[in-house]
């Protein structure tokens, strides 16, 4: 299961309740991104939550992307 690196956000459990108020279990994902991350050793590619990515917790690794031959 995917965790943050950066704020360390993981699934949560509880219970889901219908109408009828029955539990059955219910678990709770981060929106947990696989990204390009510029570290102080080099680019690496890390689980990020999105809410790290929009807050600027983390600066995103330029990618060089391959140029086209004329």
């Amino acid at each position: 299961m995917a965790k943050c690196s950066v704020c360390g956000k993981s699934a949560h459990f509880g219970n889901q309740v219908s109408h009828s108020h029955r539990r059955s279990n219910k678990m709770w994902k981060p929106n947990v991104k696989k990204v390009n991350v510029q570290t102080e050793a080099g680019n690496r590619r890390i689980y990020v939550c999105t809410q790290c990515l929009r807050s600027g917790n983390v600066q995103r690794a330029e990618i060089k992307s391959a140029a086209v031959a004329d």
